[in-house]
C-alpha cells in the first residue's frame, strides 16, 4: 500500500493492526523475561554444585553518577593540515583494453609520518685574500659566524644545542649521544669532544645563569634543599634554591655557608625548608616542611602501632595542620591571630610529652617546640607553601642524572653541570622549549 496515497480509512487500519503486533509482542516480551528470572534463580540458588562460573551476584550499591570530564582538547589521531609532500598515485592505463585513463576524483587519503634519516652537512668557509690593485694592501674578510658556531669550534649551534639537550633534558650518557650521532646523522665524535661541547654551553651560560641567581635573591619566597653529589669520587652536595619559576643549583659542602652565599646579605624573603641544621641561622621568616614533620610521625606511628595514646596524638596534629591549610582569610591581622591560635593548640598537644621520658613522641614533640614559630608561617601569608616539595621536585631530575653518571669527574665539569641544571631547570619550570632556549643563548649569549 502507497501511505502517501491512502485515504484516512485506510491509514486508521494500518495503525489498528500495528497496535495488535506491539501489544502482542510487548506480552511475548514479558514472558521472556519471567522465564529468564526463573532460569537465573535456579542457576544462582539451586544449581548443580562445583559447576564453574555459578557464582550469585552481589547487589550492587547505587552510586551517584560522576559527569564526563570534558577534555582540553580532541586527543584523537589529528591529519597535519600542511603535508610536506604530496604522493599522487592514479592508474594510468586501464588493464582490460590497454586505455590510457584521465581525470578522476580522491577516492581516499592515507597519512605516512616519518622523519629522514638525514647526515650530517659540513660547511667549508673558504676566506679568500685579496689585493687592492692601487695600494698594494692584502684584504681578507673577516669572520662572521656568530649565529653559526662559538668561538673558533667547529661544531655548530644546532649540533652542540642538541648534544646539551640530550645531555640535561634526555640525561644520556656521552657515550648514548656518540651513538646516536654516529647512527642517525653519520657523524663520529669522540666522548671528549661531546664533553667539551657540553661543557662549552655551561660556559657560555655563566652569566644567564647568575641572571636566575638574581631573580632568586629578590623573590619573595624561596625553597631550598640539598642532595649528594660525587666528583670525582668525593662526597659532596648539590644544593637546589628555586621558586616557581625559577631554579639555581651549587655544588658545596653541607655546612650553613652556602645559604649564605647563595642567598646574600639582601635577601629578606620566606625561606622554604626541612629541618635540617644548617638553615637554622637564616634571621628572616622561615616555613619548616610539614611533609617532613608528618611523614616522621606516620614513621612513629608505624614503629608503635600498640600505643593508644601516640595514634590520637598524631590524629589530633594531623587535625591541626588539615584545618590551617584550610584556613583563609583576606584580613592579614585576621592570618596573624589564626598562626598565634594555631601555635597554641599544637603547643598544647606536645606540652604533656616533653618532659616524659616513656613517651614514644617526646622527641618529635621537643622538635615541634623548637620550630614551632616557623611552622605555621603559611597561614599568615598565602603565598607561602606549606612544605618544600617545590625544592625537591627541582632536584628529582638531578638525582636521575647522578644516578646514571654517578657524578661528575673534574671541578670544571662540576661547574659545568650546575650551571646547566640551572638553566635547563629553569626552561623546565617556566615550559620553554629547552632546544631552542640553549639555540638561542648560543647566538645572544
Amino acid at each position: 500500500m502507497d501511505l502517501n496515497r491512502a485515504s484516512r480509512e485506510e491509514l486508521l487500519a494500518v495503525i489498528t493492526q500495528q497496535q495488535t503486533v506491539i501489544a502482542e509482542q510487548q506480552t511475548i516480551i514479558r514472558c521472556l523475561q519471567g522465564r529468564v528470572a526463573q532460569l537465573e534463580g535456579r542457576l544462582t540458588k539451586g544449581g548443580p554444585k562445583g559447576m564453574p562460573g555459578l557464582k550469585p551476584k552481589r547487589a550492587k550499591q547505587s552510586q551517584p553518577k560522576k559527569g564526563r570530564k570534558r577534555r582540553p582538547r580532541g586527543f584523537g589521531r589529528v591529519r597535519c593540515s600542511a603535508p610536506t609532500e604530496r604522493a599522487v598515485h592514479a592508474v594510468d592505463h586501464c588493464p582490460e583494453c590497454n586505455t590510457r585513463l584521465l581525470g578522476g576524483s580522491v577516492k581516499h587519503r592515507r597519512e605516512v609520518i616519518d622523519i629522514p634519516l638525514q647526515p650530517v652537512r659540513v660547511t667549508e668557509h673558504v676566506f679568500i685574500e685579496r689585493e687592492c690593485p692601487l695600494c698594494r694592501e692584502r684584504l681578507i674578510p673577516q669572520e662572521a659566524l656568530n649565529g653559526v658556531v662559538v668561538g673558533k669550534q667547529r661544531l655548530g649551534i644546532n649540533l652542540v644545542s642538541l648534544m646539551a639537550t640530550l645531555r640535561e633534558e634526555g640525561r644520556l650518557p656521552f657515550r648514548t649521544i656518540q651513538w646516536y650521532l654516529e647512527t642517525f646523522h653519520q657523524l663520529h665524535l669522540s666522548v671528549g669532544a661531546i664533553v667539551a661541547a657540553v661543557q662549552r654551553v655551561g660556559e657560555v651560560g655563566q652569566s644567564a645563569a647568575q641572571a636566575v641567581l638574581d631573580r632568586i635573591r629578590d623573590s619573595a619566597v624561596v625553597s631550598a634543599d640539598e642532595t649528594g653529589w660525587r666528583e670525582d669520587g668525593e662526597n659532596g652536595y648539590a644544593w637546589t634554591f628555586s621558586t616557581a619559576s625559577e631554579r639555581y643549583f651549587v655544588r658545596r659542602g653541607r655546612n650553613k655557608e652556602v645559604v649564605d652565599e647563595v642567598l646574600g646579605e639582601e635577601f629578606d624573603g620566606v625561606l622554604v625548608s626541612d629541618f635540617y641544621a644548617a638553615y637554622n641561622h637564616y634571621p628572616g621568616l622561615h616555613q619548616r616542611c610539614w611533609t617532613h614533620l608528618l611523614r616522621d610521625i606516620h614513621e612513629l606511628k608505624e614503629l608503635y602501632p600498640e600505643d593508644v595514646g601516640l595514634q590520637r596524638w598524631a590524629g589530633d596534629v594531623h587535625e591541626i595542620y588539615k584545618q590551617a591549610k584550610d584556613f583563609s582569610d583576606p584580613d592579614e591581622r585576621g592570618r596573624l591571630k589564626a598562626q598565634r591560635d594555631f601555635e597554641s593548640r599544637l603547643l598544647g598537644l606536645c606540652q604533656p610529652f616533653l618532659e616524659d621520658q616513656t613517651a614514644a613522641q617526646r622527641r618529635l614533640c621537643g622538635r615541634i617546640s623548637r620550630f614551632l614559630p616557623e611552622l605555621f608561617v603559611f597561614v599568615a601569608y598565602p603565598e607561602v607553601p606549606a612544605d618544600n616539595n617545590g625544592a625537591e621536585r627541582s632536584l628529582r631530575h638531578l638525582v636521575t642524572s647522578r644516578k646514571i653518571s654517578g657524578g661528575t669527574r673534574s671541578p670544571d665539569g662540576t661547574t659545568a653541570k650546575m650551571i646547566l641544571a640551572t638553566l635547563f631547570g629553569t626552561w623546565r619550570a617556566q615550559g620553554i622549549n629547552p632546544f631552542l632556549s640553549c639555540r638561542q643563548l648560543l647566538i645572544s649569549p
